[in-house]
């Protein structure tokens, strides 16, 4: 019924990381896909971002306050307590259902299908959906990683309705694998770390293996999108728009490929605002929607892939929404 998406004002441009990083801006460049990404100044929190995303989705949508919140983000507020339920207060919501969903980049795709379950349920009549996170505050400066995340919100609202309306959510198909954890993780600040007596303390920082995580995020976003389109009974080639985790530019074209569509139905905005974690398919959705790019009966596929490992996809013909063109 609606989306809104909040970036930083601080543009951060490949030449300012290039000499800390020991590479030149053009090679981060053609690595990633990415020439800019957005982070925060300090003082400004996830939930600071999700709230500005939220209020926008719901100003645009004609649903008003919602029966249910929930965030999606790796990188909460505080480790206790959730980040959803300051977010819904300060949006003027309390009382009503509020939840974090922790799946990292995967964590809108699942926070889409536990918002459908709690409307199928009979549980709320509509939901807020925020992927929020401010990953440049959990990435070492020094490493060649941070050079993809970039700090932002995004949040659609939902609503019951029937199948067959424009807009109306497909199967969500969602997976795990927890054996690859270690592919991308923060080690400290858990009680894995806090149970061990002595020794250093764990590291901090978010880490990630590239090649490997670049294989698992083609397999599995692709094996999640087929599941989708056949639930929808859809054929590849009939897909008019994939909007999948801005992750790599280099993973996007593979997944079209595997698909077997074009690259130019895959959306993307990476180029300018990074990876933006469990924010980057909402973001993309409304910088689309608003660009003309995403229309009214457009055939849209999501998928995204993010540490646990999860992944998950899901289907939808797109709605006209008031701030679409």
């Amino acid at each position: 019924m609606g989306v809104g998406s909040c970036l930083p004002p601080r543009r951060v441009a490949n030449e300012e990381l290039a000499e800390r990083l020991g590479r030149e801006p053009e090679w981060i460049f053609q690595r990633s896909g990415i020439r800019f990404r957005h982070v925060v100044e300090p003082g400004t929190t996830s939930g600071d971002l999700a709230v500005a995303a939220g209020r926008e989705a719901l100003s645009r949508s004609a649903v008003g306050d919602v029966a249910a919140v929930v965030v999606a983000t790796t990188s909460p507020d505080r480790p206790c307590p959730g980040t959803a339920p300051n977010v819904a207060s300060r949006l003027g919501m309390t009382g009503v259902t509020a939840l974090d969903v922790q799946a990292v980049c995967a964590g809108f795709v699942y926070g889409l299908a536990v918002a459908q379950g709690l409307i199928a349920a009979g549980t709320a009549d509509s939901a807020l959906v925020i992927g929020t996170d401010t990953l440049s505050l959990s990435v070492a400066p020094d490493d060649p990683t941070s050079m993809l995340f970039g700090d932002g919100a995004g949040a659609v609202v939902l609503r019951s309705g029937r199948r067959e309306e424009p807009g109306a959510l497909g199967t969500c198909v969602l997976g795990s694998d927890g054996g690859g954890r270690d592919l991308i993780t923060v080690r400290g600040g858990g009680s894995e770390e806090r149970s061990k007596a002595g020794g250093a303390p764990a590291d901090p920082y978010m880490r990630l293996e590239g090649r490997e995580v670049f294989r698992r995020a083609v397999d599995h976003m692709t094996a999640a999108s087929r599941s989708a389109l056949d639930a929808a009974r859809w054929m590849p080639g009939e897909v008019d728009r994939i909007v999948a985790h801005q992750a790599n530019a280099r993973i996007l074209t593979m997944l079209a490929q595997q698909l077997g569509v074009t690259t130019d139905c895959a959306l993307s905005n990476i180029e300018q605002v990074g990876n933006t974690s469990a924010a980057s398919i909402p973001i993309l959705l409304d910088h689309a929607g608003r660009a003309g790019d995403l229309k009214p009966g457009h055939r849209a596929l999501l998928t995204a892939f993010g540490g646990g490992l999860t992944w998950g996809a899901t289907t939808l013909v797109w709605p006209h929404l008031e701030n679409s063109r």
